[in-house]
């Protein structure tokens, strides 16, 4: 398979005066770049049979007792390469905070509540369309250590696999009209052009009446019209 250079401009650098901790981990040389090797070009290879039948609902796959609290939301789209391809049997992993704003994790020490019957994370793969779906609940804001009075903004953290190691994606997706987005030294590191892109819609044709908003966020792996790296 041929992919195309990936398209630097429209992702963040490495190193970024409002995000304070890339000053710690960004490269203090030039990168050194290999030729792509078979590993990189056809692997790895995941199928349906890898997933549980809960990957994709976290507002069941890790109940105890209950529903999770907060506001249930689907989330949906299509992964396509960088000939608006669509890839089949791409592995999408997706962890995200609480309702309350808190991650199911030993190093969040937010004062915010945990939820017993929320995990957190889930996972599935795409359909012969490229199309998948997740149903979970809407993450809340919280506050973080890297300027004075400083809030993430509602967000969905994903990991794709597609057909290849140099389609390797992880990445953001935030809710539209957040008024924090414009705030957030993390979002707003990627080049402004590109910001959109890790922007989901409202979409009511996905919405299921009486019970869940629907939500479509799109992504492409490589190429011009890339989704960004976050």
């Amino acid at each position: 398979m041929n992919f195309r250079p990936r398209d630097w401009t429209s992702n963040p650098g490495y190193l970024d005066e409002g995000y304070k901790s890339t000053t710690l981990r960004a490269p203090s040389r030039p990168l050194i770049k290999f030729p792509k090797d078979a590993v990189e070009l056809t692997g790895p290879a995941y199928g349906g049979e890898w997933v549980g039948p809960l990957g994709s609902d976290l507002t069941r796959n890790g109940r105890i007792n209950g529903e999770p609290m907060g506001e249930r939301i689907i989330v949906t789209g299509r992964v396509v390469d960088e000939y608006g391809r669509p890839l089949r049997n791409a592995l999408i992993e997706v962890w995200q905070a609480n309702a309350a704003g808190r991650y199911n994790h030993a190093s969040d020490q937010h004062d915010a509540p945990l939820d017993p019957n929320f995990l957190g994370a889930g996972h599935c793969v795409t359909d012969e369309g490229g199309r998948y779906r997740f149903l979970t609940v809407k993450p809340g804001a919280y506050s973080w250590r890297n300027h004075h009075n400083a809030w993430r903004p509602n967000h969905v953290h994903f990991s794709l696999f597609g057909a290849g190691l140099a389609s390797r994606l992880v990445t953001q997706m935030y809710f539209p009209g957040d008024p924090l987005l414009e705030f957030d030294p993390i979002f707003r590191s990627v080049p402004a052009h590109a910001r959109s892109r890790l922007v989901s819609r409202f979409d009511l044709d996905s919405t299921e009446p009486e019970f869940a908003l629907g939500f479509v966020f799109d992504i492409v792996l490589r190429g011009r019209d890339e989704t960004p790296f976050e």
